[in-house]
């Protein structure tokens, strides 16, 4: 499912002009990416869920393949921290490969050399994850190591020193992509004074002051059997992996040490954040409401919304061809370098809306378009239009997990946020249902005279007042 975040790149790649024989080929390639689509779900293997005695879920969708992807996902990530220990998760998952009660790093290392294999993970606002690819006949090896690294994990001073050093490096990386700094201020604003506006790494002070004391209390209180998902994509056998979770991650168990972890509440906030730096080329500019968490109703249309909404930059066509009204409207007047529609799913919230890199002097220009867009989803979009971005979705949902990876990652997360994954046809017939009026509809409950979160970095002296972004968010009517 959360493939689906990707979609909405893929509106750009269509083109259209204003002519019959445009709209054509577009349905045209449309329907050959739903033709291809529907060959892979009729090849797709069932999805097997079985949930151990001590409440791990293992879960696997066996090809027969000659490789597979097997990870361990975790219902844990920054949400669950707090100001003192925020980062704390992210820090856990560098430490995970720096050796174990039976393993040193360098062992590790050359063990997973030895299998040809490639040994991963990420931390999230939501999730923990660590993962491995391997030959189908190594998935035994690749449980039991990723097995020991997330129970005994060794946490000494030592490698906690080096990590610490790494991780401030990893902070400064990220400063400098300005993409993932406007995103951490749009959290940061839209979801004041809850965990979900905690950047993922944490602020600086608390990664100099973590130590194995906090790393063991956040591993006994949050790395729990009920809260883990055991996932297998390629050439992995159903009974095989389950015997495998119930040998390794026996011990595992779900006695709290401490208080239960649970999901604050969250608790949007329509507001701004403005960090202006002339010295910089372009504005990075993110507009966002609240919208939907996972198991909503309204996602998918939503995500149909974004799909409409669209992505494009100047290395593409030419924007008049584009199929999405906003692409032409921006490509033609030259107001961005660059845009592209999100919808960021959380339990129980969400952030729907676009990002856009733009030169300083048509900050308000693109801002206007964006907005008179919104106010379109809501007041007069198309059964057209909807169909086109039904025809791009559905295949590209599905004609991205074309890997073992992919599957595997799509298969963990989805047990985490919905409890089940989503049989192929269910998600292909619940796309394929949205209507026009849907789409209005929804649009209207979450867009609608709704105050919106903006974050903006670079020379944004061109960005109109929040009081005038405001104003756009709805149209009057005589």
């Amino acid at each position: 499912m959360a493939s689906l975040l990707k979609v909405s790149q893929s509106v750009a790649k269509l083109s259209k002009n204003n002519n019959i024989f445009q709209t054509y080929n577009i349905f045209r390639h449309a329907s050959t990416a739903q033709a291809e689509a529907k060959s892979l779900l009729l090849n797709v293997p069932p999805t097997k869920v079985t949930t151990l005695s001590n409440g791990i879920r293992v879960a696997t969708e066996d090809w027969g393949s000659q490789t597979a992807t097997v990870g361990i996902w975790i219902d844990a990530g920054s949400r669950y921290e707090n100001a003192k220990n925020n980062g704390v998760a992210h820090f856990m998952e560098h430490m995970a490969f720096k050796g174990t009660g039976k393993r040193t790093q360098s062992q590790l290392e050359i063990e997973v050399e030895n299998l040809g294999a490639q040994l991963n993970a990420y931390t999230s606002r939501e999730q923990t994850v660590f993962y491995s690819k391997c030959l189908a006949k190594d998935v035994p090896n690749a449980i039991e190591i990723l097995s020991d690294i997330i129970q005994n994990a060794k946490l000494g001073e030592a490698e906690i020193e080096r990590e610490r050093g790494v991780i401030l490096r990893e902070m400064q990386e990220v400063e400098s992509n300005l993409q993932e700094v406007v995103f951490d201020h749009l959290h940061a604003i839209a979801y004041q004074g809850t965990p979900l506006a905690n950047t993922i790494l944490g602020p600086t002070e608390n990664i100099k002051s973590i130590n194995a004391s906090d790393l063991r209390s956040y591993l006994d209180n949050h790395y729990k059997a009920s809260r883990i998902v055991v996932a297998g994509a390629g050439g992995v056998n159903h009974e095989e992996l389950v015997k495998l979770a119930e040998g390794n991650l026996s011990k595992l168990n779900n006695t709290y040490p401490g208080e239960i972890p649970s999901v604050t509440p969250c608790r949007f906030t329509g507001s701004e954040i403005r960090v202006r730096d002339d010295s910089l080329p372009l504005a990075h500019v993110a507009i966002a409401v609240e919208s939907a968490g996972w198991t909503d109703p309204d996602t998918l249309t939503l995500m149909v919304a974004s799909t409409l909404m669209g992505a494009w930059d100047r290395s593409q066509a030419s924007a008049k061809q584009n199929a999405t009204n906003l692409a032409r409207a921006s490509g033609e007047g030259n107001f961005c370098h660059s845009y592209q529609s999100f919808n960021t799913c959380y339990k129980d919230t969400g952030l729907w809306g676009v990002y856009f890199v733009s030169d300083p002097l048509t900050i308000d220009d693109m801002m206007f378009q964006i907005q008179q867009e919104f106010m379109r989803l809501c007041n007069s979009v198309t059964e057209g239009e909807v169909e086109r971005a039904k025809a791009l979705l559905i295949p590209n949902t599905f004609l991205q997990l074309d890997t073992t990876t992919a599957v595997c990652e799509d298969i963990g997360r989805q047990l985490l946020c919905y409890g089940r994954r989503l049989p192929p046809h269910e998600l292909t017939h619940r796309i394929s249902s949205i209507t026009a009026k849907n789409v209005k509809d929804v649009c209207y409950k979450y867009l609608y005279d709704r105050c919106p979160a903006v974050a903006a970095v670079g020379p944004v002296e061109n960005l109109p007042d929040y009081n005038v972004i405001r104003s756009q968010m709805y149209w009057l009517r005589v």
